[in-house]
């Protein structure tokens, strides 16, 4: 099993700093991906959504991203842990968060490596002290 995120670790819309590193959340209920949007915007980092893993894979073309957090099961059929693998392919280092809400745990086979686990609910400063454990220290993982 992958390891959780606990609450006591330490839209698309771009943050206008360009210097700031940047998280793709991939969510396709709109109210929970807003909600994570907003609170990653309000921390400073740049953030780019989607809703599902086609629109993440166009994104990930063109864009550099320092962080994918995806949902598992996504509109259109896509799924979150192909995303994963296909966006390491692009960039080996890549940190990866899933989350879903229909399952409570992710196993290493599924998962890509080194990824991190949310179980939803989660509230969004969960997610914000994540991000800063994982971004805070580091230098940008850029495509």
């Amino acid at each position: 099993m992958i390891p959780f995120a606990y609450p006591a670790l330490g839209l698309t819309a771009a943050h206008l700093d360009r210097g700031a590193n940047t998280v793709l959340v991939v969510e396709d209920e709109p109210v929970v991906c807003e909600l994570a949007a907003e609170a990653l915007l309000d921390e400073g980092y740049r953030v780019l959504t989607a809703a599902d893993a086609w629109e993440a894979e166009e994104i990930l073309a063109r864009e550099s991203v320092d962080l994918l957090f995806t949902d598992i099961d996504l509109a259109r059929n896509t799924n979150g842990i192909a995303l994963a693998r296909l966006a390491r392919c692009q960039c080996p280092d890549l940190p990866v968060v899933y989350t879903s809400g229909g399952r409570a745990e992710l196993s290493h086979g599924e998962a890509v490596a080194q990824s991190v686990f949310v179980p939803k609910p989660y509230r969004p400063s969960q997610l914000v002290a994540l991000t800063n454990d994982i971004l805070g220290g580091s230098a940008p993982h850029h495509a």
